[in-house]
């Protein structure tokens, strides 16, 4: 990744996936740009050699690949202000702002601006991220770019653009999600005998390993699942005492409440 890249409105989402950036030996802090209305709140980049800036122009002037982070309302104006710059610089625009469609970014630029929408989550701060992309006017030169961009953050995946907001539930608003399920396995572990360290490190590892079995085995979850519930167990037993609590039905219901907010 030799492209200098810009985040303007790096708010917790830009700052995770600056981090993630410089945590690549690929990539040297030279190459980033960071904007903020209050600079000073991104003092641990700038000792790191990061350019830190309030002016979103000159950050835009100095970018290859511009990424968008901040709120969705605020496009418009970020946009109209740097307008006369992605004319005449021809940056690759990456928006990070939900339920913001390539049709009115590109009525904000012009019908030919390269655009990306793009989907990550916090765990880019660790280089874990899952970035759902989609995309227009790129070449495959550009296209390969972004995806390298954020292939140094996780692992990238391309979508179709109407399952963007679907993307933003399940992935960013998904970690959310599994750290709660973590919080409580946590306070049930207390009530059974752990201090809260011992139970989280059980915990945090137990997540960890079930996520990578179902990435290094590619089993269905309810196959490992299987391999766990013996007859008459005790993990069958507190299975179906959360089934009769609607365990499953509520995490389902959670992520089509988070859809429908997004959708309106």
């Amino acid at each position: 990744m030799k492209k200098t890249i810009a985040i303007i409105g790096a708010g917790n989402l830009g700052k995770s996936i600056a981090k993630g950036l410089l945590k690549n030996e690929n990539f040297k802090a030279e190459q980033l740009i960071l904007t903020r209305r209050q600079p000073e709140t991104l003092h641990e980049f700038q000792s790191l050699g990061v350019t830190i800036t309030s002016d979103n122009r000159l950050a835009a002037e100095k970018a290859d690949i511009l990424i968008l982070g901040v709120k969705p309302f605020t496009v418009p104006s970020i946009l109209h202000e740097l307008k006369d710059i992605l004319e005449s610089k021809r940056p690759t625009v990456v928006s990070l702002a939900t339920g913001v469609t390539l049709d009115e970014i590109s009525s904000l630029t012009s019908s030919d601006q390269v655009i990306f929408r793009a989907m990550p989550n916090i765990a880019a701060d660790i280089q874990e991220s899952i970035t759902c992309l989609c995309s227009r006017n790129e070449t495959d030169q550009q296209r390969d770019e972004v995806e390298d961009l954020f292939n140094h953050i996780g692992e990238s995946i391309s979508i179709d653009e109407a399952l963007m907001e679907a993307a933003t539930v399940l992935g960013a608003c998904g970690i959310a999600y599994v750290l709660r399920f973590m919080r409580a396995m946590i306070q049930g572990g207390i009530q059974i005998g752990f201090d809260s360290n011992t139970a989280s490190k059980i915990v945090n590892q137990t997540v960890k390993g079930a996520a990578e079995l179902m990435i290094r085995s590619e089993m269905h979850p309810e196959e490992a699942i299987d391999k766990v519930t013996t007859p008459k167990g005790c993990t069958i037993v507190g299975l179906n005492e959360m089934e009769h609590h609607g365990f499953s039905s509520s995490m389902v219901r959670g992520v089509l409440a988070s859809f429908e907010k997004i959708e309106k």
